[in-house]
């Protein structure tokens, strides 16, 4: 499927129209993803977030890129894993689409996606890959806008995860509906 990859790499390297930032609520900054994203765009970043008020688990907000090659930064705040019995699932896929349909209305047409919430939030990765590419897939199924999506996993193994279930759920006939 052209339109979808999966690549290990330093998301705040990317080429991409936008890239995906795993915030927590506040979009003020943190560790992991987040914190990486804010260090690579620079002050500029945390004063534009400052004036959005946060962001709830599941939504996404648009800021400017500023020092990233992204010229965007989509928010997106991911659900902390409790168990999988308190709508962990329905927060991730809604993290995931709150970002495709805001890329689509800014006609943005290039997304990287990191693995939300699979870090300090401790959504076990297989469980949230499962979920992310459902909801990515029927995203790309249903509409033409972003033309490229990629999950930027920051370890192999990450991307192990991510292949193996990409390869049970959308290999052959599956992702020739793309």
């Amino acid at each position: 499927m052209d339109r979808f990859s999966i690549f290990v790499g330093d998301i705040t390297q990317s080429n991409a129209e936008a890239i995906v930032n795993a915030a927590n609520e506040s979009l003020l900054g943190g560790c992991g993803v987040d914190g990486a994203i804010h260090a690579a765009a620079g002050p500029e970043l945390l004063e534009e977030c400052r004036t959005l008020g946060g962001c709830p688990t599941g939504q996404a907000k648009l800021t400017k890129g500023y020092r990233l090659k992204a010229r965007y930064v989509l928010h997106t705040p991911g659900p902390v894993w409790q168990g999988g019995q308190s709508g962990e699932a329905e927060q991730l896929a809604s993290c995931y689409r709150s970002c495709l349909h805001l890329a689509k209305e800014h006609r943005i047409q290039s997304v990287d996606f990191p693995c939300i919430s699979t870090g300090v939030f401790g959504y076990p990765a297989a469980q949230a890959a499962a979920v992310a590419l459902r909801t990515i897939m029927n995203f790309l199924y249903e509409h033409e806008t972003p033309r490229s999506v990629r999950i930027i996993c920051h370890t192999e193994e990450a991307a192990k995860i991510w292949r193996q279930t990409y390869n049970f759920w959308y290999a052959g006939t599956k992702a020739d509906r793309l």
